[in-house]
């Protein structure tokens, strides 16, 4: 990769980092504002899901937008509706406007996420790409590093303030990107023709086995993963007690553990065993330790666990993600935006039968979690890269 290449994967993980940073922020403090406007864990899952749904109605066409329009573009406009959002977020006193904000958000995610993977691949090579998506799903990992426990400390201050902090991050991130992003080159390294290629036009191009079953494996393990993740603030604040600062600091370490693995683990188990396998690994991992959150009770076995757990859940999305992005050739948006849509379709459903199932039980949903992610790991069994 080229000096300016380096560059410019710089400056946006550096965005990538600043926005999730703002992400993060808010996280220990969500359950105090859930309590302040008694939200139930129902509510909590629709308002995820709404996220998800319009993230899910916006990828298709923000995918193709991202191949037309271009990826510095996107990757603007999507800051800076995420800056909006968390604002919005922060002045809210009503489940309406919160609804209203997590839209938002929901927009500006399918904006950036297909923008940022097509120019990642633009800039990099097969040999390079998986490596540097791992560099991509670290940096924002490392947001959720420091996020979280700046959060804790910023929610001293006022419930608030996170969520105004994320905005300003968001604006700067959008700022930064306007400043020093060049609109890249293409990518000319594209695979082979395929026979039946100018006959599947649009979204047929979704069940392209080359696509298909990595899409499906995407929306099982969202489905089963965001069940998880996005009630888990709430899971130990009502069943150990946790406060937002001894939530941070679970988050934190977990953060810190699965940035790190994929830094160190990603490239050399993608190169050793292949994406497929290694997503095969992550999603058993991930299942076992879900179930495993239901029987621990002591805080350093919570803490343990989680760590672990976030190995599994962050090496499987870059896994899933060099895979398509080197069978995709010239489809990089296109590609990214499904990649999104699928991930879409996961968190709404996951968050809104999660939701109800803790109301029931705090543990259920973490059996759902399990079941979820074990029917993933059925799938990618029969998961074979296709020849072309």
């Amino acid at each position: 990769m080229s000096k300016n290449k380096k560059i410019t994967l710089a400056i946006l993980l550096t965005n990538l980092f600043i926005a999730f940073l703002g992400i993060g922020l808010v996280i220990p403090v969500l359950p105090t504002i859930m309590n302040e406007l008694q939200i139930s864990g129902t509510v909590v899952g629709y308002m995820v899901a709404t996220f998800a749904i319009v993230q899910l109605i916006v990828s298709p066409f923000s995918g193709q937008w991202v191949d037309k329009i271009g990826r510095k573009p996107m990757i603007v406009i999507g800051l800076f509706i995420f800056g909006v959002s968390e604002f919005l977020f922060g002045l809210g006193k009503s489940v309406e406007v919160l609804f209203i904000s997590r839209a938002m958000g929901g927009f500006s995610a399918a904006f950036i996420m297909p923008a940022v993977t097509a120019f990642i691949a633009d800039i990099t090579t097969m040999a390079t790409r998986p490596k540097a998506l791992g560099y991509m799903s670290a940096s924002i990992n490392t947001g959720f590093i420091i996020g979280p426990g700046f959060g804790g400390f910023l929610a001293e201050i006022g419930t608030r303030v996170p969520f105004y902090t994320a905005g300003v991050l968001g604006a700067v991130a959008a700022l930064l990107s306007l400043w020093l992003l060049q609109e890249p080159e293409r990518s000319t390294e594209e695979i082979p023709a395929r026979k039946d290629d100018k006959e599947r036009k649009g979204l047929q191009r979704v069940f392209h086995p080359l696509y298909f079953i990595a899409f499906v494996v995407i929306f099982v393990s969202t489905f089963g993963l965001s069940a998880f993740e996005s009630l888990f603030s709430l899971f130990v604040d009502h069943k150990f007690g946790f406060t937002p600062k001894d939530i941070a600091i679970v988050i934190t370490g977990g953060a810190i553990v699965g940035a790190i693995a994929q830094v160190v683990l990603l490239d050399p188990l993608v190169k050793r065993l292949g994406e497929i396998n290694v997503i095969r690994i992550a999603l058993l991992l991930s299942a076992i330790l879900a179930f495993a959150m239901t029987v621990v009770s002591s805080y350093f076995m919570i803490l343990f666990v989680t760590f672990i757990i976030f190995i599994g859940f962050d090496l499987i999305r870059p896994a899933v993600t060099s895979y398509l992005s080197n069978v995709a050739g010239n489809e990089q948006g296109f590609v990214g935006g499904m990649n999104s849509m699928f991930t879409s379709l996961g968190n709404i459903f996951g968050p809104v039968l999660g939701g109800y199932l803790f109301d029931i039980n705090y543990d259920y949903p973490y059996y759902f979690a399990t079941l979820t992610l074990l029917i993933g790991l059925g799938i990618a069994m029969f998961w074979k890269k296709p020849q072309y």
